[in-house]
């Protein structure tokens, strides 16, 4: 009798904490938009650029940025010149240093009566919840949260009550200003990405965007605001003393932080990509470019596998007639796609790959992945490139100040690939399961030469960034290290520790391929 009144109490108990765990309704969600092209016109961007657009109708005018602190200081610069809309979408948002000057920086612009739209997915922002609080409760400003936890410590109770929903996360990246200019591309919010801090830095790539494609990534920032997986922030935090958000509106950076702000204020301060953009003198390249990404739906499982990215890359790459240049932080190919690198290699296009070493990865778990499929691949002929931690410290020995490949970070970031020299994707999309199945993913295919060759010649300067990894006689793997002219074999992972490669062989015996 005793223990079926305690089976009881905890069957009560556990159905009471999970129907706690219920996620909101959507139904009193308010409605908003992305600012009408009409609009978006009047604005100073808008009219910076009309000579340009009517000069390039049809086209988009790109502009990669490598260098991590440009790309901080163009996202600050965009956001100062915004006049009616900000619209940004993120996997990551650090609480640290250049995430907490971004948000100074939205809310600034709020207070100029620009509206914010901040989408983000629950999953990437560990401590923030009272600085979203803080800038949620401006009356122009909204914080919406992709696929979010209802329990907030710890969120990984959240895998245990909802895995299926809670294991597919939002991986999107962009950042777009009146409708008129959007940067979108690989990079988090966070000092890794910008280049601030001493520890782990990513190597990485965006693309600014101006034309008629920066109206599809607004289109689709809209599908993914009024989504069923965005709910509003304030349906998900929990509440923050209102005398914590007062002392976070006035103090706003820590006293650790703002030493190491002042170089980012600085380099805002001295930059001068704004007025070279205003004026005409930013470098466009007007082209062909196309906006993709996944049904939203996807972050339920309710997409179409019509609907996925994925089936947009496989068109664009095609049949590739001589080449393919590959660069993935995080590649785990499929059957599937280990076949597809296969065939090409074998009826002779040139198939190389770049990503992560053992040393440089920052995920052991999808190394475990990538590493079972490389004998098969280096036997039909594909080309292993992987990054040395390293690759940034040489590359500033080199002069080399903004390679596409591996400018500043001891981690590739990166995801890039170009095809027969003449067309190039740029995005958030990994060569892995994780991104072919479970997260959605966005990016821009683009026709360019001159981009296309710009990656292709990246390549030819890694025999001294990164190691390739060869077949020795008995098909084993060996690992090519060039330095100063010399040629320095590895028969085990180079520069990775013990413990690393023991907790790969661990990853190797679990059946997570799928979800990596």
């Amino acid at each position: 009798m005793f223990n079926t009144v305690k089976f009881s109490l905890i069957a009560l108990l556990l159905a009471g904490f999970l129907q706690g765990c219920a996620l909101p309704q959507l139904s009193d969600r308010t409605q908003s938009s992305a600012l009408s092209p009409q609009l978006a016109r009047e604005t100073t961007l808008g009219k910076s650029l009309a000579d340009r657009l009517a000069q390039n109708r049809g086209k988009a005018g790109i502009y990669p940025i490598q260098d991590p602190k440009q790309a901080f200081a163009s996202r600050v610069a965009l956001a100062r010149a915004a006049q009616r809309t900000i619209d940004i979408q993120s996997y990551l948002w650090r609480n640290d240093t250049t995430g907490t000057l971004m948000l100074n920086e939205l809310f600034a612009a709020a207070e100029r009566g620009v509206r914010v739209r901040l989408l983000l997915d629950d999953n990437g922002i560990t401590g923030l919840d009272n600085q979203l609080n803080r800038i949620d409760r401006h009356p122009n400003i909204e914080v919406r949260l992709f696929n979010p936890f209802v329990i907030r410590n710890p969120k990984w109770l959240g895998y245990i009550t909802d895995f299926s929903r809670a294991n597919r996360r939002m991986h999107n990246k962009s950042f777009t200003v009146d409708n008129m200019v959007t940067i979108s591309g690989g990079r988090n919010i966070g000092d890794e990405y910008f280049g601030a801090t001493d520890a782990e830095l990513f190597t990485d790539l965006d693309m600014l965007c101006v034309g008629t494609v920066v109206d599809a990534v607004s289109r689709d920032f809209d599908l993914y605001w009024k989504s069923d997986s965005a709910y509003p922030s304030s349906k998900i935090l929990l509440p923050t003393e209102s005398t914590v958000l007062d002392q976070l509106d006035s103090e706003k950076l820590s006293a650790e932080q703002q030493e190491r702000a002042a170089v980012y204020t600085t380099q805002v301060r001295e930059s001068v990509f704004l007025q070279e953009f205003l004026s005409g003198k930013l470098p466009l390249q007007w082209t062909e470019v196309r906006m993709v990404s996944d049904d939203p739906a996807k972050g339920l499982d309710e997409a179409s596998r019509e609907d996925y990215l994925v089936a947009e890359l496989r068109d664009f790459i095609a049949e590739p007639k001589f080449s393919l240049s590959v660069v993935s932080p995080y590649f785990v190919p499929t059957e599937k796609g280990v076949a597809f690198f296969s065939r090409l290699a074998k009826a002779g296009v040139n198939v190389q790959i770049l990503t992560n070493s053992l040393e440089a990865t920052d995920v052991a778990a999808v190394h475990s992945g990538y590493a079972k499929t490389r004998v098969e691949l280096l036997k039909a002929g594909v080309k292993l490139f992987e990054l040395k931690s390293s690759a940034g410290v040489q590359n500033k020995r080199q002069g080399k100040r903004n390679s596409m490949l591996g400018s500043s970070g001891s981690s590739l970031h990166t995801k890039t690939f170009s095809v027969d020299g003449s067309r190039v994707f740029v995005g958030s999309f990994n060569f892995d399961p994780r991104s072919v199945n479970l997260n959605t993913e966005m990016g821009f295919l683009i026709q360019s030469t001159a981009l296309a060759t710009q990656i292709d010649l990246a390549f030819q300067a890694l025999p001294t960034m990164a190691y390739e990894v060869r077949l020795d006689d008995d098909d084993s793997l060996v690992w090519i290290e060039r330095d100063g002219g010399q040629e320095i074999r590895h028969d085990l992972e180079p520069k990775a520790t013990t413990w690393r490669k023991i907790v790969v062989f661990f990853y190797s015996l679990l059946p997570i391929n799928d979800l990596l």
